[in-house]
C-alpha cells in the first residue's frame, strides 16, 4: 500500500518513522510519502491561504495551491481522506476497508480549512475517490493529528505489520462487535491487586469463556449502543443469559435494555 499524506507541517508526521508504522515504512510494506504543500506554491510568500468569500473569521486553504499538489500526488484508482470535524466518523469498520486500498492520500487542511470545491472536484475526477473523515466529535487545529490516527489504524491491519495477526481479532471493535476483556501481566499480585485466579489456573475453555463475559459486560457498561448492534444470533445460551442479568432481552431479532439500564447515566 501507498499513503502519502500532504501538509504544511511534515514534521508533525515523524512519528510515521517510529514503532510499527515505522517498521513496516523500513521493510517496505508500507510505502509511506510525506509531503509539504508548500512546495507547490509559487509565490516568494509560500502563500496557501486566504480570506474566506461572505466574511468570518479564520483564513481559508487555497484550491489552486491544493489543485496542483493533488495532481502531482493522486495516482489511478487513489482515495483522497479529507480530515474534517464535519466528515464521517472513522471506525474500525471503515479502516479494514481502507486496508485494502492501493493508495490513500490524506490532505491535511489547516485554519478554518480547505476550499470546499476541492473535494468537490476531485469527487467528479473518474479514478478518484474522495472521503471527509472525522476522528470525534471536536475540533483540532489541523488534519495532522487524524493523519496520525488513520494511517496507524490502516497500516497495522496490513500483513505482516502486527507480529501476532491473532491480536486484531480479539482486540477492541473487532468482528466480535465487542470492548476487549481486561488484562494482566506479571507480578501476580501488586499494590494489593490480584490477577483474577482464573487467569492463573491454566484452564483454557474456562478463560476463554471468562474473557468472553469480561468482555459483554465492560461493553454493556461503556459501549451500551455496541450491545444494541449484536446479532442475538451469534451470541451463545450463556451470552444471552448474562445479558439478561445487565438487563438486556432480544424483542423481535434486536438486542433492547429494559427502561431501568436505559436511564442509568
Amino acid at each position: 500500500m501507498r499513503i502519502d499524506v500532504v501538509s504544511i507541517f511534515p514534521d508533525y508526521l515523524a512519528p510515521l518513522d517510529l514503532s510499527l508504522v515505522g517498521k513496516a515504512r523500513a521493510s517496505g510494506i508500507l510505502d509511506l510519502r510525506v509531503h509539504d504543500l508548500r512546495d507547490w506554491t509559487t509565490d516568494r510568500h509560500r502563500t496557501v491561504d486566504d480570506t474566506p468569500f461572505g466574511g468570518g473569521a479564520g483564513m481559508v486553504m487555497r484550491p489552486d495551491v491544493w489543485g496542483t499538489a493533488l495532481d502531482d500526488v493522486l495516482g489511478e484508482g487513489a482515495h483522497l481522506m479529507v480530515p474534517t470535524p464535519s466528515g464521517t466518523p472513522l471506525t474500525q469498520r471503515r479502516a479494514e476497508e481502507l486496508a485494502g486500498e492501493q493508495q490513500i492520500v490524506i490532505a491535511c487542511g489547516r485554519y478554518e480549512g480547505i476550499d470546499s470545491r476541492v473535494a468537490e472536484h476531485y469527487s467528479q475526477r473518474p479514478g478518484v475517490r474522495v472521503s471527509e473523515f472525522s476522528i470525534g466529535d471536536y475540533v483540532l487545529n489541523g488534519g495532522e493529528v487524524a493523519a496520525l490516527v488513520l494511517v496507524e489504524a490502516v497500516a497495522r491491519l496490513l500483513p505482516g505489520v502486527v507480529g501476532n495477526p491473532h491480536s486484531l481479532v480479539e482486540e477492541s471493535h473487532g468482528a466480535a462487535g465487542l470492548l476487549e476483556y481486561p488484562v494482566y501481566t506479571k507480578p501476580p499480585q501488586w499494590q494489593g491487586h490480584e490477577v483474577p485466579e482464573v487467569l492463573l489456573s491454566g484452564h483454557h475453555a474456562r478463560i476463554e469463556r471468562w474473557r468472553r463475559d469480561q468482555a459483554l459486560q465492560r461493553t454493556a457498561a461503556r459501549r451500551p449502543d455496541l450491545v444494541a448492534a449484536l446479532d442475538p444470533a451469534g451470541l451463545d445460551r450463556h451470552d444471552l443469559a448474562l445479558l439478561a442479568e445487565l438487563g438486556w432481552s432480544v424483542e423481535q431479532g434486536r438486542l433492547v435494555r429494559g427502561p431501568e439500564q436505559a436511564t442509568t447515566p
